[in-house]
């Protein structure tokens, strides 16, 4: 940091890599899938990205796809984390927005959550939980989670409620940077592809 400003905590973050019901717009909270080809593709394209980059602290949610993304990212030394499991859908599981809107018309996971699962505030209380681990590091954080809990978290690092994520699009496979600016937590990459190699 310039300006004699004390160094501040910055937190990549990374979608694991496609599967089936991610392809197809299926709420996967809970269910274990495998990548699919493409998947495994995206996350080996990740490699380069992190490579000679220093993390002080690395974090990964305890579902398969999520390892096995951080795996073919050539990424080790991996600690799993609950907090950074996908928002939990409850009876919406393995639905798409489209199903559940015909029986809820206007239904939002960031409005309304979902019965059987987590609310807002639930996810809310959750990405807070790992904000405060990323800030108490003062470095750089790497974290391999998932579509909604990750939207859910840079909506919190930002500061805003976890709705402003239905705004923060974010593909498998995809590189996000959340810092800081004198003290303001910015939004330094959101949804980057790693390059074609």
């Amino acid at each position: 940091m310039s300006d004699g400003e004390p160094e501040s905590s910055e937190v990549w973050i990374i979608r694991h890599g496609e599967t089936e019901w991610s392809k197809s717009g299926r709420h996967t909270g809970t269910t274990e899938l495998s990548l699919t080809e493409k998947g495994e593709q995206d996350a080996l394209r990740l490699a380069p990205a992190l490579a000679g980059v220093h993390f002080d602290l690395i974090m990964c949610s305890p579902r398969a796809r999520a390892r096995r993304t951080a795996e073919l990212a050539g990424v080790r030394g991996l600690e799993i984390d609950a907090e950074l499991a996908e928002w939990d859908y409850g009876d919406y599981e393995g639905r798409t927005r489209v199903q559940i809107q015909e029986e809820r018309p206007g239904w939002s996971v960031w409005a309304d959550g979902c019965p059987g699962g987590e609310s807002p505030a639930q996810a809310s209380a959750r990405v807070d939980r790992v904000i405060a681990r990323i800030h108490a590091i003062e470095g750089r954080a790497l974290v391999f989670a998932h579509g909604h809990i990750l939207r859910a978290l840079a909506a919190r690092w930002l500061t805003q409620p976890v709705a402003l994520g239905a705004h923060l699009e974010l593909v498998t496979g995809r590189v996000s940077v959340l810092g800081h600016d004198r003290g303001t937590p910015t939004l330094e990459l959101w949804n980057a592809a790693a390059p074609r190699g």
